[in-house]
C-alpha cells in the first residue's frame, strides 16, 4: 500500500495533525474558568498541532506543512457544511434523545468557531512555516528548540487573538476585556506546552529519524 517507510510516517503524522485540529473546532464552544481567566475547551488539542507541524516541518518541509493545512482547512470547513445540514435536519421527536435545541446548543455555537479558526489557522500556520524555516535556513540541523519555540512563539500570537476576536468578541458573546485577557490566557498556555513539548519533539525527531535510517541500510 505504502512504497516507502516516509510515506507511512506522513500519513501518521498527517492523521494525528488533522484529527486535533477537526476535534478542537466542534469543542471549542465550551469556555472554561482558569482561575481568574477564561479561554475556549478547544485549546487542549492544539499542542499536539504543535508537536506535529514541527515534525512535518522538519522531515517533509514547508511545502509539506503549507500542503496540509491546506487540506486541514477545507476538512474543517467540509465538518462546517455537514454541521450546518444537521442543525436543519428535525430531530425525530419523541424519540430522538437529543432535541433540536440541545444539538444547536452544542454544535450551533461552533459555527463562528470554525469560521474564525479557519482564518486563524492559516494564517498561524503560514507564520510559523515561514519563521521555523527563517530559524532552520540560519542554523541547520542544530537548535531544533529555536525553531521549534521560536515558530510557535509568533504564530500562536496570531491565532489567539485571531480566532477569539472572530468567534466570541465580535459576535458579542464576550466584552473586549475578556476578548483580551482570555487570548493572553490561551496564548500563555500554548506557549507554556511548547516548552514542555520541547523533549518529545526531540525524541519524535530521534525515533523518526532512527524509523528512516532503517530503510536506508
Amino acid at each position: 500500500m505504502f512504497k516507502t517507510k516516509k510515506e507511512i510516517v506522513f500519513v501518521i503524522l498527517a492523521g494525528i495533525f488533522i484529527t486535533n485540529a477537526v476535534v478542537a473546532e466542534l469543542i471549542g464552544g465550551k469556555l472554561i474558568q482558569v482561575g481568574p481567566f477564561v479561554m475556549s475547551i478547544g485549546i487542549l488539542p492544539w499542542p499536539i498541532v504543535f508537536l506535529t507541524t514541527d515534525l512535518i516541518n522538519e522531515h517533509f518541509g514547508e511545502r509539506g506543512v503549507k500542503k496540509l493545512s491546506l487540506i486541514t482547512a477545507c476538512l474543517i470547513a467540509y465538518a462546517f457544511v455537514i454541521l450546518l445540514m444537521a442543525i436543519n435536519v428535525p430531530a425525530a421527536k419523541g424519540i430522538s434523545p437529543v432535541s433540536d435545541s440541545q444539538f444547536y446548543a452544542v454544535f450551533g455555537q461552533s459555527m463562528w468557531i470554525i469560521v474564525g479558526s479557519i482564518i486563524a489557522f492559516l494564517v498561524s500556520q503560514l507564520i510559523d512555516v515561514t519563521v521555523f524555516w527563517f530559524f532552520k535556513n540560519r542554523t541547520g540541523n542544530r537548535k531544533i528548540w529555536l525553531r521549534t519555540t521560536g515558530s510557535t512563539v509568533v504564530s500562536q500570537l496570531f491565532d489567539s487573538f485571531i480566532v477569539l476576536g472572530i468567534a466570541f468578541w465580535l459576535p458579542g458573546k464576550i466584552n473586549f476585556e475578556t476578548f483580551i485577557s482570555s487570548a493572553l490566557t490561551g496564548y500563555t498556555f500554548k506557549l507554556t506546552i511548547a516548552v514542555l513539548l520541547t523533549p518529545l519533539i526531540y525524541l519524535g525527531h530521534y525515533w523518526i529519524n532512527n524509523y528512516l535510517s532503517k530503510e536506508k541500510e
